[in-house]
C-alpha cells in the first residue's frame, strides 16, 4: 500500500471572533489517500494556514521540506519510519511549533489507516483498549457573568457530566469575580461533580498561589495553566506550595518539552494535544514519559469530533488513561464535521470498536465551510 495523495484542507465558519480563545471556530484537517483506496483523517491544532504551508511547501533542500512530498510513495503502516522522516525532513524550520503541529494530524491520520487496513480501532492497534469507555467532562470557555457560569454548570449537570471545567473568558481580571464564580459553580453542582479551572495562563506566580488558595477551599480538582508555558520555575514553586493538582501542556510539542515541565515544572497533569504534540506517535512516548514519574494524562482535546475520536483511543490506549475532555462548543465544526461522534451517555465516553478512528467526515460540512 502506497500514499498517493496528502490534502490539507482550511475550515472556518464565517463569523469567527479572533478575541475568543476558541480552537473550534476553525481547523486544518488532514486526508490522507492510498492506492489501497483507504482514506485516512487528521486534525491540526495551530494556526491552520502556517500548518498548511508546512504539509503543502515543495522542498528546499533536505532539511527544508514540505511534509506532502515527504511522503508520497511511501508505505503508510511504516508510521514510526515516517514520523522521523518528517521530523527530520523539517529540522531547518521544525522541531516545534506548526512543522511538528502539521506532524501531529499527519500521524493521526496514518493511524486511522492503519486501522482500517488491519480491521481494528486505534486504540486496538496502539497496543491494546485498557478500557471500553472513560469519563468525560464537559470543557466550556468560562461566561463573562456569573448567572451565566451558573446555567452552563446546571445544564452540563443535567447532561450526566460528572466533570466540567471552565477557562478563560474573564479568569484573572478580578479576583473578587473568580471567587464569586466558583463559590456559585460549586453550589450549584454540589460536592460529587469534579470542577476543573483552566486559567488561560492568567497570572504570575503569586497570583496563581493567591487563586490556588480560593479554588482549593471550593474543591477544585485541577488549576490548568495559571502561568506562562515558560515559568516553569514558577510552576515548581506553585505545585510544591499548593494542594491541587497543577495541569498544562497543550501549547508544547514534543518529548523534550513535555520532559521539561515534568522534570522542571513539577506539574502533576500533563495535556498533550495530539493535533499539536507530534500526534499519537509521539503522544505514546509523552504518555510513557508521565508514567515513569508517576504523573497522570489527559489529553487536550477542544477542536472537532476528529480530535475528539483521536483523543478517546489514546486515553483509552494508555494504562493510566482516566479522563478525556469533551467540548461543548455549539460551533458547527465540533458539532457537524463528523457523522458519527463518540458516544456520551450518563457521564461516559464510550470507545469505538469500528476500525481506525471509527469516524466519517461530513462532505457537506467541509464544502460549506471549505477556504481555498
Amino acid at each position: 500500500m502506497k500514499i498517493t495523495e496528502i490534502e490539507a484542507i482550511y475550515l472556518k465558519i464565517p463569523d469567527l471572533d479572533a478575541n475568543r480563545c476558541d480552537g473550534t471556530q476553525d481547523t486544518l484537517l488532514i486526508r490522507i489517500h492510498t492506492d489501497a483506496g483507504i482514506t485516512g483523517v487528521g486534525e491540526v491544532d495551530s494556526v491552520p494556514l502556517v500548518a498548511k504551508a508546512a504539509v503543502e511547501a515543495p522542498a528546499s533542500h533536505s532539511i527544508a521540506t514540505g511534509l506532502r512530498s515527504l511522503l508520497i510513495g511511501e508505505n503508510p503502516m511504516e508510521v514510526e519510519r515516517l514520523w522521523q522522516k518528517m521530523y527530520n525532513g523539517t529540522i531547518y524550520f521544525g522541531r516545534s511549533g506548526p512543522a511538528v503541529h502539521a506532524i501531529s494530524g499527519i500521524d493521526m491520520a496514518l493511524w486511522d489507516i492503519i486501522g482500517q487496513h488491519v480491521g481494528i480501532p486505534v486504540s486496538e492497534a496502539m497496543g491494546g483498549t485498557y478500557r471500553k469507555r472513560l469519563k468525560a467532562y464537559a470543557s466550556s470557555l468560562m461566561p463573562d457573568t456569573i448567572s451565566e457560569a451558573a446555567a452552563l454548570a446546571e445544564r452540563y449537570a443535567a447532561q450526566g457530566y460528572k466533570a466540567m471545567k471552565f477557562g478563560w473568558g474573564p479568569i484573572g481580571r478580578n479576583a473578587r469575580f473568580d471567587e464569586e464564580q466558583i463559590r456559585v459553580i460549586r453550589e450549584t453542582v454540589g460536592p460529587d461533580i469534579d470542577v476543573m479551572i483552566d486559567g488561560g495562563l492568567a497570572w504570575d506566580l503569586k497570583g496563581a498561589l493567591r487563586m490556588a488558595e480560593v479554588y482549593e477551599k471550593y474543591g477544585v480538582f485541577w488549576l490548568e495553566e495559571p502561568l506562562h508555558p515558560d515559568n516553569l520555575s514558577g510552576y515548581r514553586e506553585l505545585s510544591g506550595r499548593t494542594g491541587l493538582y497543577i495541569a498544562g501542556g497543550e501549547q508544547e510539542s514534543g518529548c523534550m518539552a513535555f520532559r521539561r515541565l515534568l522534570d522542571e515544572g513539577h506539574l502533576d497533569i500533563i495535556q498533550p494535544d495530539l493535533g499539536r504534540c507530534g500526534g499519537l506517535t509521539e503522544g505514546r512516548r509523552i504518555a510513557q514519559l508521565a508514567r515513569e514519574r508517576h504523573k497522570k494524562v489527559v489529553p487536550h482535546a477542544f477542536k472537532t469530533g476528529v480530535l475528539v475520536a483521536a483523543s478517546t483511543h489514546f486515553a483509552a490506549s494508555i494504562p493510566d488513561g482516566f479522563l478525556i475532555e469533551h467540548t461543548v462548543s455549539a460551533s458547527p465544526l465540533a458539532r457537524d464535521l463528523v457523522q458519527e461522534p463518540i458516544e456520551f451517555k450518563d457521564g461516559y465516553v464510550h470507545v469505538p470498536d469500528r476500525p481506525g478512528l471509527g469516524i466519517t467526515v461530513n462532505e457537506a460540512i467541509i464544502e460549506q465551510y471549505r477556504v481555498r
